[in-house]
Parts: structure tokens; C-alpha cells; sequence
């Protein structure tokens, strides 16, 4: 008589090569298991973090939001995908006014600023395809800012002066985050008037090939 099997119990890992049949996963009482797409990237070696300054060295913003300045970014090229997972702003100093931070992407890679080598999420994972660039003051260079090729994808600004005890939470998570294929740059402003702002930040980004996603 034909069968109705549908899932297999593991304890293990399944050790599946590529392309083969497989069954649905349950556990050992019988429930699906069921895994988080961000979760299941990172396991699989795809999550990298772009970071910018260290507990002893914060870095500091741009004075006033600039066009083509940046802080820090991620680019990728052809045949390569960038998700953003998160972003994570800490304004460690906020002495200036009209606090401005903001989030795009452009499609065309950045031209300047220092090199970052993208920290793996999963540890002892494999070097990223994509790259980064970290630079102080507005000193990572992406192309212009036009409401014709440029997404924005978060933002957030202040107009008074950070005060002591003020508690101001700049994190970006996407809960749709934008699919950015072939040459895109992602990138991050970080900006002040008067003075920049003094700050810790890093951006979580899955790293897939085209052919991953059917692009």
C-alpha cells in the first residue's frame, strides 16, 4: 500500500548533498522544525558585520549631512546580494544640534575611504565576497544623492542638543529589508551642525550570490 510519510525525526544533522530528495524535519515528538531565514544565513556562513570604532576610539561624524559622504558602507558587484539585517547607531557624544543619521543605497559602488574586512557572524567563517569601507567624518565617498536612483531606507533626526540623561535609540531592523543586487553600495551618513557627533555603530548584512535568491 503507498505510504503518507511526510517528515523524518533527526537528532543529527541529515548530512544531505546538494540536490538531493529530502523530508521534512521533525523533532523527536513529531513537531516541525521550523528556522528563522536570517538565523538559518548566518549558520549557513552568509551574516557579516561592517564596524565602526572600538570602546577606547569612537569615531566622529560629519558637520551637517553631506551629499556623497559617508561613514561606513557595504558594496557588492555584479552576481552578488546584500540584505541588510540591522544597523546600530550609539551616540556615545552629542554636543551638536540638527543631529542627522541616515540609511541608503545607490547603484553604484563607493569610490573612497578606508577599507574594512567584513567580520564573519558565524565564527571562523569564510571571508565575505562583498566588501566595506569605514572613514571618519564623512570620509567614505558614494555617488550622489538622487531621488531618481537613490533608496532610502531609515532615517532619524534631532534638532536640540543631546542632553545628559537623554536616551535616544538610533537601530535600524528591517522587517521587509531591500534586496540589493548587482553593483550596489549601502551606506550610512552620521552628522551634526556644529560638531559631529562622537558615536560607536555596526551593520549586520547577509551576503548571498544571484543565483541563491533565483535572481
Amino acid at each position: 500500500m503507498p505510504l503518507n510519510d511526510i517528515a523524518i525525526a533527526r537528532l543529527a544533522p541529515a548530512g544531505h548533498t546538494s540536490g538531493a530528495n529530502t523530508q521534512l524535519t521533525v523533532d523527536p515528538t513529531g513537531a516541525a522544525v521550523v528556522i528563522d531565514f536570517f538565523a538559518k544565513a548566518i549558520l549557513d556562513g552568509l551574516g557579516y558585520q561592517v564596524r565602526a570604532g572600538t570602546i577606547t576610539t569612537p569615531l566622529v561624524g560629519d558637520v551637517a549631512i553631506t551629499d556623497t559622504a559617508a561613514e561606513y558602507c557595504v558594496d557588492t558587484a555584479t552576481g552578488m546580494v546584500i540584505i541588510p539585517v540591522c544597523n546600530n547607531i550609539s551616540v556615545r557624544a552629542g554636543t551638536g544640534t540638527a543631529h542627522e543619521f541616515a540609511i541608503k543605497s545607490v547603484a553604484t559602488v563607493s569610490s573612497a575611504g578606508t577599507a574594512f574586512v567584513l567580520l564573519p557572524l558565524r565564527s571562523g567563517g569564510d571571508a565575505a565576497s562583498l566588501t566595506a569601507r569605514v572613514s571618519a567624518a564623512g570620509g567614505v565617498t558614494v555617488t550622489a544623492e538622487l531621488a531618481t536612483t537613490t533608496l532610502r531606507h531609515w532615517s532619524y533626526s534631532q534638532q536640540a542638543v543631546m542632553t545628559t540623561g537623554q536616551v535616544i535609540i538610533p537601530d535600524w531592523e528591517p522587517l521587509r529589508p531591500p534586496v540589493l543586487n548587482a553593483a550596489r553600495c549601502l551606506y550610512v551618513q552620521i552628522a551634526a551642525a556644529t560638531t559631529g557627533p562622537s558615536y560607536y555603530a555596526s551593520m549586520d548584512v547577509l551576503q548571498f550570490s544571484a543565483a541563491n535568491l533565483g535572481r
